[in-house]
């Protein structure tokens, strides 16, 4: 039986599957409707693609390190509700995808999404997703990942709110015992708590100094108190307020979350730390995924809801 582009737009009205897998399936069952959408949901497709649309900017961050600690990666999966970002499937899934994306060689996200799954090597991460989808109920979304490997040290990390904030941090050091990895551990609960931008002032944009240098130089000349001061002492409130903006982004230059005196910098933290650990120790990097930053949040209104679905 031929596949035309009716049967195919017939079937896609059916199931609300995408046209590509519509005509796979199709092409699958030699144009039998009920077998297409019968292998549709086989491959948890039928179902997926209806809950496409719907916003999800739940679930839940997830770390996993290798046994050695050179490596690990940080993987975002969403969901529509905080309720099944709680469940043990789910967080069981997130735990699987976790675990392929910690040793995968794909170069993005997309690239991922087409590698065969390491939960069934039959489907791709994205036909497996699908079949999530289908079982859970909700539109899931592999939202991103990004992997750190330390070769001359270690990676360390650390999980806040069971997955709604997650922080890797990448140490160099010439010893690696449990000390060390202490140090790692209090550097990434500093990142997942104070939320950093950069390691250090060196890798702060010259264009972004500048253009808080910019800032600054407007809201110091509106300042009735500058009014009349020389050009040098304008310029010197300015750098002033420039480096305590980047003590608070910097994270080596940050006042570390533990210091009992209050005034100790995570980068004097790290040197006293390791120097009692009996190793050098330097923070060569570190990232933070916060789940949901910069989603979309849906507004709840289930009272709205139900009166819609009654019709009143």
């Amino acid at each position: 039986m031929a596949i035309t582009a009716a049967l195919v737009k017939e079937l896609r009205e059916m199931t609300g599957s995408g046209m590509m897998d519509c005509k796979k399936a199709l092409m699958a069952s030699e144009g039998n409707i009920e077998k297409a959408i019968e292998w549709l949901r086989e491959k948890g497709l039928a179902t997926a693609q209806k809950k496409a649309s719907r916003i999800a900017a739940e679930g839940v961050s997830m770390a996993a390190v290798s046994e050695d600690g050179k490596k690990a990666v940080v993987v975002e999966v969403n969901s529509e509700t905080d309720f099944v970002a709680k469940n043990e499937k789910f967080q069981n899934y997130v735990r699987q995808v976790a675990e392929h994306a910690l040793n995968t060689v794909a170069g993005g996200l997309e690239e991922f999404m087409k590698q065969p799954s390491k939960i069934d090597p039959e489907k791709s991460v994205e036909e497996v997703l699908a079949a999530q989808i289908a079982v859970i109920g909700e539109n899931l979304k592999i939202r991103r990942f990004q992997q750190v490997e330390e070769k001359n040290g270690v990676v360390v990390a650390y999980t806040h709110m069971g997955g709604k904030i997650v922080s890797i941090v990448d140490l160099e050091t010439d010893v690696d015992n449990e000390a060390v990895r202490e140090i790692g551990k209090n550097v990434a609960m500093q990142v997942a708590a104070l939320r950093p931008q950069y390691t250090s002032a060196d890798e702060v944009p010259q264009e972004f100094k500048d253009k808080e240098i910019e800032i600054l130089t407007k809201q110091i000349a509106e300042d009735p108190k500058m009014a009349g001061k020389p050009e040098k002492v304008i310029n010197g409130a300015v750098q002033g307020r420039l480096n305590k903006e980047l003590k608070e982004i910097c994270l080596l230059d940050q006042v570390y979350v533990k210091a009992e005196d209050g005034k100790q910098t995570v980068a004097q933290y790290v040197a006293q730390a390791g120097k009692e650990a009996g190793a050098n120790v330097k923070v060569k990097g570190f990232i933070r995924f916060e789940t949901g930053e910069g989603l979309e949040k849906k507004n709840e209104d289930f009272a709205a809801e139900v009166a819609a679905q009654m019709g009143l």
